[in-house]
Parts: C-alpha cells; structure tokens; sequence
C-alpha cells in the first residue's frame, strides 16, 4: 500500500523529472502570470550583471501588484513563476526556455553592440522592462589546437578453456580422464602514435577606440577563433600540443584448464596474453605569432605553448609588422 507521503514524493519526482509547467501549475507549485493582477515588473542577471563572450547568467524576473505582492522565477530563492509567463526578446544574447542568458563565444557578434532582453508579461502587454547587460571582454581566454589522437590497440582474443577429462569409474583400474590445458590469450595490439599538433597563425591587433582591447584571429589545420581582450584583467593562452598516443590494447586472458573426472589430473590455464604498448605522444605543433607594433606593449597577456610543461612561449615564433583591424 502506498502512503500519501510516499505518493507526494512521487508526484513531486514526477514533476521535477518531466519539467512539465502544467502539471505543476495544477499542483500548485507552480505559477503563471497571466490572471494575476501584474502592474510591474523587475529584472536582473544572475550570479552576475555582466557578461564575457562564452559565458551565460540566468533571469531573475520578479513580478509585482498593486498590493505590494511579488512572483519570483523559478531557480532564484525559490521562486515558483515559469519563464513561459514571460515573452522574451533577445538582442546580441540568446534566451532559453529556462531563462538562460547566453553570449556568443564570437567577440565579432558583441563587439561595439549593446546587449539586452526586452521582457513583457504574458496577458499584461502594458507591462514590460528592458534588461541591458554589460559585455565585459576581460576573461582569462584559451584555445586549444591538439593534433588527433591515435587509436587504441586492439584487445587481445582470450583463448579457450581445456576440455573436461572424460569420465570413468569408481574402480582404480579405470580412472577419470586428466583435464586439458587451457589455451593462451593472444598479445593486445599496440597503440598508435597521435598526430602533430596544428600549425597556428595567430594575428594580433589593437581595436580602435578609446579603451584599448586586443583583437585576435587564431586559425589552425582545422579551426579558427577570434578573441576581443581587455588587458586590464584578461588574457589569451594557446597551445598546440601533439595527440596523446593511442592506449595499448589488453592481453587476452588466459583459458582455465579441464577438470579431471573422477580423479583424473585437472589441466593448466593458458597464459594470460602481455598489453600492448601504448603509442607516442604526437610531435609539437607550431605557433606563428604576427604583432602588430602598436599591440606589442601588451605581449605580456598572450601565452603560448606546443611542449606540456613548458615555459610561456616556447616554441612560438613572433613577428612584428602592421596588422589592420580583423573584423
């Protein structure tokens, strides 16, 4: 029999697992905003106010009503209003259903743009506000530019179990039969080596503008990124390492020896078949940094790497000539 708290528990489950919003609106746990007496409403970004290219923050949307009453969105102090009680127009930002606030990764979709989210209550189109949000470009950027890593081994087939002795007689003239050997597991294959990390070329230059940002266009074999930093607080690191070689494959086990019946000598197992011997790690990439003289004064805030472990820089290679804006 089912106890009514063992029953809520279950239908709490429910709801929390399905994310259906009618489901909790009918319990009561939820709420919508449209026939509720709404005059005002307020909003701001949560953990933070502002945003870096990458990053996100979630709403927090807090209705009121004459009577000085306040609905608060679900996910902040344990609010219970869904974000569909709001229509949500994002510019520069993008907004999803659970009231995330995200920024492009790309600074060339934000740069020079104002972000904000203009939000009206559903079923209260006179009641609206706008939320702009700071874009901030001083975060502690990276970008990696790995070679491929190389295949594991194969595993080694395990060999087969020795056959049972055949069976005889209880009389010592007519003994059980000895059990077979076990056959040896197969060796496991070896890893492959990983590839060369990419070969970057990095361009770097000043934005123009009174407040100094860094305009940076990384391409690889493969990728390309750019990256908008604020030298009062951000920075860039990039490596192109080689791919981790692949991993060796496992040594087949060996097959368990027969068994004598009755009395018969039991085999010998199988030799368990030796790893394979994982592959090398894949020869250093290489960076090929172009300066522009004006962005020289903050080389400081670029980082690059091609060998783990090793000092800022090492195996970049830098020269200094004009670099116009990249985008």
């Amino acid at each position: 029999m089912i106890s009514a708290r063992m029953g809520s528990a279950a239908v709490t489950a429910l709801v929390l697992l399905s994310g259906c919003g009618s489901v909790g609106v009918a319990l009561g746990m939820r709420t919508r905003l449209d026939k509720l007496p709404v005059t005002a409403v307020s909003a701001k970004l949560s953990p933070q106010a502002s945003l870096t290219p990458g990053k996100s923050g979630r709403l927090v949307l807090v209705a009121s009503g004459t009577d000085g009453k306040t609905w608060t969105t679900v996910g902040a102090k344990h609010g219970d209003v869904l974000f569909d009680s709001y229509k949500l127009e994002p510019t520069v930002v993008k907004v999803n259903a659970n009231g995330y606030v995200s920024l492009p990764a790309d600074p060339r979709l934000s740069s020079r743009k104002s972000a904000r989210v203009h939000i009206t209550v559903v079923g209260h189109p006179d009641v609206q506000t706008d939320l702009d949000i700071p874009v901030k470009y001083n975060a502690a950027y990276a970008a990696h530019f790995p070679g491929a890593s190389g295949n594991d081994g194969m595993s080694g087939i395990d060999g087969m179990a020795g056959a049972d002795g055949v069976a005889g007689s209880a009389s010592p003239a007519n003994p059980g039969g000895n059990g077979g050997n076990g056959q040896d597991g197969s060796p496991g294959g070896n890893g492959s080596d990983g590839w060369p990390g990419q070969t970057v070329h990095v361009s770097v230059t000043l934005q123009p503008g009174p407040t100094p940002l860094i305009q940076v266009r990384a391409k690889g074999d493969r990728d390309e990124e750019f990256f908008l930093i604020d030298p009062e607080g951000g920075s860039l690191s990039i490596d192109a390492f080689g791919g981790e070689g692949g991993r060796g494959g496992r040594g087949g086990r060996g097959g368990s020896g027969g068994i004598g019946v009755p009395g018969g000598m039991a085999g010998n197992s199988g030799l368990d078949g030796s790893d394979g011997q994982p592959g090398s790690d894949g020869k250093p990439g290489k960076i090929i940094v172009t300066i522009d003289p004006a962005a020289e004064a903050f080389r400081d805030k670029l980082h690059f790497a091609t060998r783990r472990g090793a000092g800022a820089g090492a195996g970049a290679e830098f020269h200094t000539e004009a670099v116009p804006p990249l985008w």
